[in-house]
């Protein structure tokens, strides 16, 4: 049985846990254990205890020593809850002797966050991703009775000469895996043929990318009118989703909301997941939303560093947006760096206050900066008059005596090189007044 089970079949509140939070050789700190109870809710369950089990160096057999094993039992007992969740990755032995110590299924961090990923997951590639991610994950703790593997591929007749039950499931899994490897190939394939075409239209892509519930989501919904379901808890985006942008000077740009990252997110799970999370790479510029009211914000900057480092997103360009200042005291804002480029914008996802300062930092950034300037344009060039006029690029015009024109622009120079491919005297003229 896994948490979501008692939820997703309609009976109740949820699984009742016993929550334990080994504490090896460190204390846990408050938002830790806070997490971590979000994520027990987040799976369905009712968290009925919360054990911390401090100790200097793990125990071989359970981690948190014989002494606190019989604490967990007794309170699994007393509370009538019929799992234990474990905020720690357990070895395989760790896992079966507590089992058999507490007489109720007791699952680990990484085992709760799959099977989060596995409630949440809509789309076909989302689930196939999760099965992956489980299957790799049970990979390493055999047992008998994978009766659910044999339904999916026939038992009767799969079992070879003198095989044993943990061959005949470890074959049958090894099976299941590769067959889901072999379709997620196809539709990373698809997805790549998606990315070219972006490119080949020069639409530049920024992705959202953060710690889970920072409020990506309800900001990809300011930018870009879309109806992503943005909820206050853990993992509520899975399925990447891309949208476009409306910039009032012309030149769309697409957005891409992502998965949110987590402390300790299993590498089981990346590895599964690293197709969605790929998208970011094809990205021009990386949103990394961080939740400004949170205390451990600087933690989990780092741990959405160390997994764009991970996935080979770690040089690409980024603008710090710091969401929620509706909960602070804090003002809308923008900060530049070293090189005068937009670095940091401070924003209310929720109010919308500080999105325009945003939507400019973008523009900006993914069109290499922006050009702003008076010129004169003689009479003749109508043509890129009007090619300017339709970029939103002129901010005024002064026409001369002769027809020519007096213009404050205002554009990016992505657009600007977009018309200086145009040729002829009118590109020659872009690349004169406006590239050099």
């Amino acid at each position: 049985m896994t948490p979501g089970d008692a939820t997703a079949n309609g009976s109740g509140p949820g699984v009742r846990a016993v929550l334990v939070q080994p504490e090896v050789g460190r204390h846990s700190h408050a938002r830790e254990r806070e997490e971590f109870e979000a994520l027990a809710h987040a799976a369905g369950c009712q968290v009925t205890r919360f054990i911390r089990a401090p100790r200097e160096r793990p125990d071989a057999r359970s981690l948190v020593g014989s002494g606190k094993v019989e604490e967990i039992r007794e309170a699994v007992t007393d509370s009538g809850s019929s799992m234990v969740l474990f905020n720690h990755r357990l070895t395989p032995v760790q896992e079966r002797n507590l089992n058999r110590a507490c007489c109720v299924p007791v699952l680990d961090r990484t085992t709760l966050i799959l099977d989060i990923f596995a409630q949440r997951a809509r789309s076909h590639e989302g689930k196939l991703q999760v099965e992956l991610a489980q299957l790799r994950h049970l990979a390493t703790r055999l047992v008998r009775g994978w009766t659910h593997l044999e339904r999916q591929r026939g038992g009767i007749g799969m079992r070879g000469p003198g095989e044993t039950q943990l061959e005949t499931d470890r074959r049958l899994l090894s099976g299941r895996i590769r067959q889901l490897r072999e379709r997620l190939e196809k539709v990373e394939r698809t997805r790549a043929e998606g990315r070219k075409a972006r490119s080949r239209g020069a639409q530049p892509l920024v992705a959202l990318v953060g710690y889970t519930n920072a409020g990506k989501s309800t900001l990809f919904n300011r930018m870009t009118s879309a109806r992503v379901g943005a909820r206050d808890q853990l993992f509520a985006t899975l399925d990447p989703t891309v949208r476009r942008i409306d910039t009032d000077i012309g030149g769309d740009i697409l957005a891409s909301d992502t998965v949110g990252f987590i402390q300790d997110l299993p590498h089981e799970l990346i590895a599964a997941f690293r197709a969605t999370l790929e998208e970011t790479l094809s990205a021009t510029l990386i949103l990394h939303v961080i939740d400004a009211s949170d205390p451990e914000r600087e933690s989990h900057i780092e741990t959405v560093d160390a997994v764009l480092e991970e996935i080979g997103a770690g040089k690409l360009p980024r603008l710090h947006i710091y969401n929620k200042i509706d909960l602070t005291s804090l003002e809308p804002r923008a900060e530049r760096n070293e090189q005068n480029q937009a670095d940091r914008v401070w924003v209310s996802a929720q109010s919308g206050a500080g999105l325009p300062l945003l939507l400019d930092a973008i523009r900006e950034r993914v069109g290499d900066g922006r050009i702003r300037t008076e010129v004169n344009l003689p009479a003749r060039m109508q043509k890129l008059r009007s090619s300017l006029y339709d970029l939103g690029a002129i901010r005024s015009e002064r026409v001369a005596d002769d027809g020519s024109s007096r213009l404050q622009l205002d554009l990016s120079a992505r657009d600007a090189r977009e018309l200086g491919r145009l040729g002829g005297v009118d590109g020659n003229w872009i690349h004169q007044h406006l590239l050099n």
